[in-house]
């Protein structure tokens, strides 16, 4: 199970219109593709994991997230990234998985999230993640492999954390 992050990349491509060639489109805030591209190199990997290589991925990020990400504007609560990952697909990893992570200012990595959820990265609190694995996580699953890591509520996008 991965968590992504964007991956940092000069202002000029930021802007350039319509999809490049790994998946993203900067311009529209979306990556669309096999999640080899996901990490600016088509080697068959993820970071250096074949696992996840040809599960479909969607990530989707806000204006606020893309201001502060690569435009050097301050973090603030409109900040958001979601990503949707798609296992299901022909040599994929079988898992799908998908995350709702937002900007918060009061969370520190591993510990609970002020309104529920968990923290990441420093200021950033996971307020959805939820999937299909047979893996065995450490999240309460439905007994059918769909797994309930954490529901904050509310646990929607641009919602000021705490609530």
């Amino acid at each position: 199970m991965l968590l992504l992050s964007l991956t940092v990349i000069p202002s000029a491509i930021a802007q350039a219109p319509g999809f490049d060639e790994f998946g993203y489109n900067y311009k529209a805030k979306v990556f669309v593709g096999e999640a080899d591209g996901v990490d600016r190199i088509l080697d068959g990997k993820v970071w250096g994991d074949p696992t996840y290589t040809y599960d479909h991925l969607v990530m989707k990020w806000s204006k606020e997230w893309d201001d502060a990400r690569f435009h050097g504007a301050p973090w603030g609560p409109k900040a958001w990234v979601i990503n949707e990952w798609n296992g299901q697909v022909p040599m994929g990893s079988g898992e799908t998985w998908h995350y709702k992570i937002v900007w918060s200012g009061a969370c520190a990595d591993n510990q609970p999230a002020p309104g529920g959820g968990y923290c990441i990265w420093g200021q950033f609190a996971v307020v959805m993640d939820q999937g299909v694995s047979t893996s065995s996580f450490y999240c309460e699953s439905n007994g059918g492999g769909h797994q309930f890591c954490t529901r904050a509520i509310p646990n929607g996008l641009g919602y000021v954390y705490p609530p």
